[in-house]
């Protein structure tokens, strides 16, 4: 792995906070936001009020810090990002992102951001917390992208720490560690990324997560380049997806996204 504390670390940082919150009704009770970090509430499309976040530098590199939150009294409510985020190659140090979403009794909340795009010689640190009342209902949405196959890219150096941590009524649910490092993307296999380029998890999580099974598996690819599959158990509900095509994981997650939100597409999702 390339030594990122033998960089210089003067150079200028991304710091930034959106944070949105709403009453039992969905309603909009907070709205705060700080430095690169913004969130916007297009007029809603859906049954649902929707919230975009925006990180105005462009992307991520070293040393950068980003804070997203959402917290969600009761209601339904979806969570976005305008556009795919970017982690540049670092010139010294690790860029941090955290999300910290919260759901109250019988919220329901969809997150639902676009790509993590990750680039040659990249450094991020990135994680999730997610605190939900024991009849709130999380769908949860992460995609990871090595490089823009379009452009000619490849990643071969790479440092990523991805953790997700949800907690249902004081209990962990979900905890989650995905580590990426030089030596994993060039190893085949179980142990590797199987020759993809283009990784996904969706979860559910909901009282009826497993009456959903059927209806997830029956849109799900059977060939072509995504490979996917899903499994419910203990009220959790989960898909994962492989592709060696960046685009055609983003269909086929969308496809899945649908059958489970039964509301439309967050309006910034082009597909």
């Amino acid at each position: 792995m390339f030594d990122l504390a033998s960089r210089d670390l003067r150079q200028q940082r991304v710091a930034g906070r959106a944070a949105v919150a709403f009453g039992v009704d969905a309603r909009l009770e907070r709205l705060a936001q700080a430095g690169s970090a913004m969130a916007m509430m297009p007029r809603m499309h859906g049954r649902a009020p929707e919230v975009v976040f925006l990180n105005t530098a462009g992307g991520l590199t070293g040393g950068d810090r980003l804070d997203y939150a959402v917290t969600l009294a009761g209601g339904a409510a979806v969570a976005t990002t305008q556009t795919a985020e970017r982690a540049y190659r670092s010139a010294g140090g690790v860029a941090e992102v955290t999300t910290r979403l919260s759901l109250g009794p019988g919220a329901v909340l969809h997150w639902l951001p676009q790509e993590l795009i990750l680039f040659d010689c990249a450094a991020l640190d990135r994680r999730i917390e997610v605190e939900m009342a024991e009849d709130s209902t999380l769908i949860l949405l992460e995609t990871l992208v090595l490089g823009r196959a379009a452009m000619g890219e490849t990643v071969r150096r790479l440092h990523l720490r991805d953790r997700r941590k949800v907690t249902r009524a004081g209990r962990p649910v979900l905890i989650e560690s995905i580590r990426i490092d030089d030596a994993d993307l060039v190893r085949d296999g179980a142990a590797g990324l199987g020759g993809a380029r283009a990784v996904a998890s969706l979860t559910l999580i909901s009282r009826d997560a497993a009456d959903r099974l059927h209806a997830i598996r029956a849109v799900l690819p059977a060939e072509g380049p995504v490979r996917a599959a899903a499994s419910a158990w203990d009220e959790r509900l989960t898909v994962r997806f492989l592709s060696a095509d960046a685009f055609a994981l983003r269909r086929a997650v969308a496809r899945a996204v649908s059958t489970l939100t039964n509301l439309p597409l967050p309006r910034v999702w082009q597909i």
